[in-house]
C-alpha cells in the first residue's frame, strides 16, 4: 500500500501505540481525584503538559488540551468573540481557512459578528498590507493559518504577527495543525496569542490536540463543567491520548531536525514527475512559499474521484479537497480563492506526504497516475 493522504491523517507511530497502551493500563485513575492513585495520574499529566510546553517553547500555563484541531479552533475564535464581544464584534481571516475555521466565522455571523475574508494572490497567500487595512477600530481577533491543508501555501505569519502587535486590543490565532512538525514556527517570536495543533497529523492518535493559550489573554470557555485545564477545557482529561501525543510531538520534532531536506526532497520529485504527464496542472505553489509535504493538482476534463478510486484500486491512497469536506464533490472554495478556473478547481487533488514517504512510491503513483490519465480520456473522450 502506498499512503499518500497524510494531510487527512497520519499513520499512528508504533512508539505512539505503545505510550498509549501503557498508560491505559497503569494510569487509569482520574487526575482529579484526590487519593493517591488519581495523584499518580495528576503527576503524569503535569509532566505531560510540560513537555509540550518545552517543545513549543511556551510556559506549561499555556497548553490547554483538547480533542483535536477542530475543537481546538473553535475554542479560541468563538472563545475570543464571546469574551470580546463588549468590546468589539469584528474578526478577520482569509478565504482559504480550513472548514473549523471558516465555519466558525459563519456560525459567528448568525450571532451578528462582522467577518472580514482577506483574499488571497494566485499563490495562495494573503497579503499583509490586505491584513491591515482590514483592522478597524472594532476588531478583536485575526486568525490566519499558517500552512493551508489543501494547496500547502504557507502564510506570513511572522509578519502578520509583528503587525498585529502593534494594535494592543487584537487577538491573534493561527491554525497551525498542518504546519507542526514540518514548517518550523516559533510562537512567541511571532507574536502568536493562540495556536492549534492535532495529534493525529503527526502520527499521534485521533481525539487529541493543543492549544496554545497566551497567559496573559482571556477567552470565554465552550463548555460548562469541572475546572480542568484552567476552567478552560473542563472535562475529565483523556490522559493516555496526552501522553502519548506529547510522544508523538517529540518524535515529528526530531524528525522535522534531521529529515527535513529528505522530505522537501521527495516533494520536489513529485512535482517534477506531475509536470511531465500531459493535462496535469499543479495548483501549490512552489517552496519556499508552498509547503514541502503538500501538493494539489487538477486534471481538467476528468473527475478527482474517478481518478482517485482508480488509484485505489492498485493500493494507491490520494484524496480530494479537505478530509472534512472531501464527500461534497463540488468546486476547491480554496482553489478557487486562487483565482483558477472551475475545470481546474472542480478536478483538484492533493497528495500529502509523510516523513515516510519514499522516491520509489513516488515512482509508482506517476506510473498509474499517467495510465489512469490516458485510460479514462480515452474512454470519456
Amino acid at each position: 500500500m502506498i499512503y499518500l493522504d497524510n494531510s487527512a491523517t497520519t499513520k499512528p507511530d508504533k512508539a505512539v501505540l505503545n505510550s498509549f497502551m501503557q498508560v491505559s493500563e497503569r494510569f487509569y485513575a482520574n487526575p482529579s481525584s484526590i487519593h493517591q492513585f488519581g495523584g499518580e495520574s495528576e503527576k503524569l499529566l503535569y509532566k505531560a503538559r510540560t513537555q509540550a510546553a518545552r517543545l513549543l517553547e511556551v510556559d506549561a500555563e499555556e497548553v490547554i488540551f483538547t480533542s483535536g484541531g477542530t475543537e481546538g479552533n473553535n475554542m479560541a475564535i468563538k472563545g475570543i468573540a464571546h469574551q470580546h464581544r463588549n468590546r468589539g464584534k469584528h474578526i478577520i481571516t482569509s478565504e482559504i481557512e480550513h472548514p473549523s475555521v471558516y465555519d466558525a466565522c459563519k456560525s459567528l455571523e448568525k450571532e451578528g459578528y462582522d467577518i472580514t475574508y482577506v483574499p488571497v494572490n494566485k499563490n495562495g497567500c494573503v497579503a499583509v498590507e490586505d491584513v491591515e487595512k482590514s483592522i478597524r477600530e472594532d476588531t478583536i481577533l485575526i486568525s490566519i493559518m499558517h500552512v493551508n491543508n489543501e494547496i500547502g501555501s504557507i502564510q506570513p505569519i511572522q509578519s502578520i504577527g509583528e503587525m498585529a502587535n502593534r494594535y494592543p486590543k487584537l487577538l491573534f490565532h493561527v491554525d497551525n495543525v498542518q504546519g507542526f512538525g514540518k514548517i518550523p514556527l516559533n510562537l512567541k517570536a511571532c507574536k502568536i496569542d493562540f495556536a492549534t495543533i492535532s495529534a493525529h497529523k503527526i502520527h499521534g492518535l485521533r481525539g487529541n490536540g493543543i492549544v496554545y493559550m497566551n497567559k496573559s489573554k482571556r477567552i470565554a470557555p465552550l463548555l460548562d463543567g469541572g475546572g480542568q485545564e484552567n476552567a478552560k477545557r473542563p472535562g475529565t482529561e483523556n490522559l493516555a491520548g496526552i501522553v502519548s501525543m506529547v510522544k508523538a510531538m517529540r518524535l515529528i520534532k526530531t524528525r522535522e531536525q534531521r529529515a527535513l531536506p529528505a522530505l522537501q526532497e521527495v516533494g520536489q520529485y513529485l512535482r517534477k514527475g506531475l509536470k511531465s504527464i500531459d493535462k496535469v496542472f499543479i495548483n501549490s505553489p512552489e517552496p519556499p512559499i508552498g509547503a514541502p509535504h503538500i501538493v494539489n493538482f487538477s486534471i481538467p476534463g476528468l473527475k478527482p474521484e474517478v481518478v482517485i478510486h482508480t488509484l485505489g484500486e492498485e493500493d494507491i491512497f490520494i484524496s480530494t479537497k479537505s478530509a472534512c469536506s472531501s464527500k461534497h464533490m463540488d468546486d476547491s472554495r480554496i482553489v478557487s480563492a486562487c483565482g483558477f478556473d472551475g475545470e481546474r478547481s472542480k478536478s483538484a487533488m492533493r497528495v500529502s506526504l509523510s516523513y515516510e514517504n519514499t522516491k520509489a512510491e513516488i515512482d509508482t503513483l506517476l506510473k498509474h497516475l499517467q495510465q489512469a490519465v490516458s485510460y479514462l480520456t480515452e474512454v470519456m473522450g
